[in-house]
Order: C-alpha cells, then sequence, then structure tokens
C-alpha cells in the first residue's frame, strides 16, 4: 500500500510547474479533473498530518496535553 516511488513522483510533478503547465493547455473538463484531484490531494494531506500526529504521540502525555487545548477533540465534549 505503500509506494514511495509514485509519492516522489508526484511531489516532482507538482513541484515541477508540469501540473500548471498541463492545467493551462488542458480543456475545460481536463482542468476540473485536476482540480477535483488537487482538492483530494489536500485532503488526503491533512488525513496524513492527523494520522502522523497519532502515530507520534500515541500513548504519551504530550498527546493529552494537545488534546486538552483542541476544541475539537472527541474527550472534550
Amino acid at each position: 500500500m505503500l509506494d514511495e516511488k509514485y509519492i516522489k513522483e508526484l511531489k516532482e510533478y507538482l513541484s515541477s510547474g508540469r501540473l500548471e503547465e498541463d492545467f493551462s493547455y488542458s480543456s475545460e473538463e481536463r482542468r476540473y479533473e485536476i482540480l477535483d484531484f488537487l482538492e483530494e490531494l489536500m485532503e488526503l494531506g491533512e488525513i496524513a498530518d492527523k494520522v502522523a500526529t497519532n502515530i507520534i504521540f500515541k500513548n504519551s502525555q504530550l498527546k493529552a496535553l494537545f488534546e486538552q487545548k483542541d476544541p475539537n477533540s472527541k474527550e472534550n465534549t
């Protein structure tokens, strides 16, 4: 499930400006596809951030402190 090669290729594609260039030459339908892809990618980044935080701070005092300060925490409801 972890495909580091694909992630590196995607990172290079985004950072090189090729995606922006592809967008500028694409049809309107393809532009919507690209924008949808980028939206999904941004949501994935948010999920990855949450998972990384859970992995790093799991069962630690720092996680408990972080959750106390987080108004969206499940434990504070």
